[in-house]
């Protein structure tokens, strides 16, 4: 049972080669480049949406933090698509690997920290002691906030890793479940696949509002060091 419950997040293979790098690299070709002078609707519909989050997103950024304006789109980009490809049927989701989360977060949250501590180092700096701290606390304050500074690209993955992997969980109980009933009582497996629906829709919606959650915490960071 553990196995078949889990089996959805195990990497795949072919040839006994891991094909991850592929699953990764297929999203990008669901945005092609517009060679036309006149696009049709779905590349339209891309660049319009494309146009709108960038600007909400960077509405609130320096000079200097919409030169991340390139990373930041293609990064909410690549964790939506790829998010949505997982919730096809015998497919593989990257997202639900803690390792891949982490392997994003990471470089993101420290070019941004290190950014901080090059353009605003007295600023960066001040975050570890907020104004008007008695001087006992002092040494407490700085480790507290020293930890809550290396736990933030933590939480990105963990957060990201958490949410998908527990839709996935709970879709594949579910299915298991209708299933099972279907042969046992109709009325109660017809009741379970409404559930199922209705999950699969919310899992569409998490899918996408993850992808903007991190996104959206990573440009939170760059704002806070540019």
């Amino acid at each position: 049972m553990n196995e078949n419950l889990f089996s959805s997040f195990i990497t795949p293979t072919m040839l006994s080669m891991p094909i991850v790098i592929l699953i990764i690299m297929f999203p990008a070709m669901l945005f092609p480049n517009p060679k036309r002078l006149i696009n049709n609707r779905v590349i339209a519909l891309q660049q319009c949406l494309v146009k709108l989050i960038l600007k909400q997103m960077m509405s609130m950024h320096s000079t200097k933090g919409r030169t991340w304006s390139l990373m930041l789109i293609s990064l909410i980009l690549f964790i939506g698509t790829t998010n949505l490809l997982g919730l096809l049927p015998h497919s593989f989701t990257p997202t639900t690997q803690l390792s891949m989360n982490l392997g994003m977060a990471i470089p993101l949250w420290a070019g941004a920290v290190i950014l901080g501590f090059r353009h605003k180092t007295k600023m960066s700096l001040a975050h570890f002691l907020p104004q008007g701290t008695p001087i006992p606390l002092i040494p407490m304050l700085i480790v507290i906030e020293t930890i809550s500074l290396f736990i933030q690209p933590m939480a990105l993955a963990i957060r990201l890793t958490a949410n998908i992997t527990a839709g996935h969980l709970l879709m594949h109980l579910i299915g298991g479940a209708t299933s099972a009933l279907l042969t046992i009582s109709p009325p109660a497996a017809l009741m379970t696949f409404i559930i199922l629906l209705l999950l699969t829709i919310l899992e569409f919606a998490v899918a996408l509002i993850q992808a903007y959650v991190f996104t959206l915490l990573v440009s939170l960071y760059l704002h806070d060091n540019t």
